[in-house]
C-alpha cells in the first residue's frame, strides 16, 4: 500500500481556506497539532494574509451571510467575539446586521410558527423560541405582533 505524502503546513491551510472561509484564529487552531519542527506557523499565517488568501472581513460576512437567515445578532456577535476579529470587522458587521433583526425575527418566527400565540404559554414559548436565537427583546416582540398570512385565503391574521 502506497503511502499519501503528507501536506506541508501552506498546503494544508490552503485546502481548509478552499472549503470555506476561516478567521486567522481559527486557522491557527486547526493547523497548530499538523506544524513540524522547522515549520513556522505564523509565517505562513502572515504569508497567506499578504497573499489575501486569508481576510479576516471576509470571513465575517460569510459567517454573518450563513447565520443571518437563522439567528440574531446577540448570537451572531457571540460567535465573531470568539473569533478575535478587530473592532472595525465587529463595527461593520454591526451596521450591516442592525437594520435587518426585525425582519429576520419574523421571518424566523412565522417559518418556525404558522399562527400566533392563543394564550401566554405559547407567547412565552414563541418568545423563548426567539430569545435562544439571540435576537433582541425588541426584534422578539416586533415579531410577535407583526401579522401572519393566513395560508387558507392568503389574508393577514390580526
Amino acid at each position: 500500500m502506497v503511502k499519501k505524502p503528507q501536506l506541508s503546513l501552506k498546503g494544508r491551510a490552503l485546502r481548509y481556506l478552499s472549503m470555506r472561509e476561516h478567521s486567522r484564529l481559527e486557522l491557527a487552531r486547526k493547523l497548530t497539532p499538523y506544524v513540524q519542527e522547522g515549520e513556522d506557523l505564523e509565517e505562513v499565517l502572515n504569508f497567506l494574509e499578504r497573499s489575501n488568501f486569508l481576510s479576516n472581513q471576509r470571513f465575517s460576512e460569510s459567517l454573518v451571510n450563513r447565520r443571518q437567515s437563522r439567528f440574531g445578532n446577540q448570537r451572531i456577535f457571540a460567535e465573531l467575539v470568539n473569533h478575535d476579529l478587530s473592532a472595525d470587522d465587529m463595527a461593520e458587521v454591526k451596521e450591516k446586521l442592525q437594520g435587518s433583526e426585525i425582519d429576520r425575527a419574523i421571518e424566523v418566527l412565522h417559518k418556525k410558527f404558522s399562527s400566533g400565540p392563543t394564550d401566554h404559554m405559547e407567547k412565552a414559548k414563541q418568545m423563548k423560541f426567539l430569545m435562544q436565537r439571540g435576537f433582541s427583546s425588541k426584534a422578539v416582540q416586533q415579531a410577535l405582533r407583526a401579522p401572519r398570512l393566513d395560508e387558507e385565503d392568503g389574508r393577514f391574521d390580526s
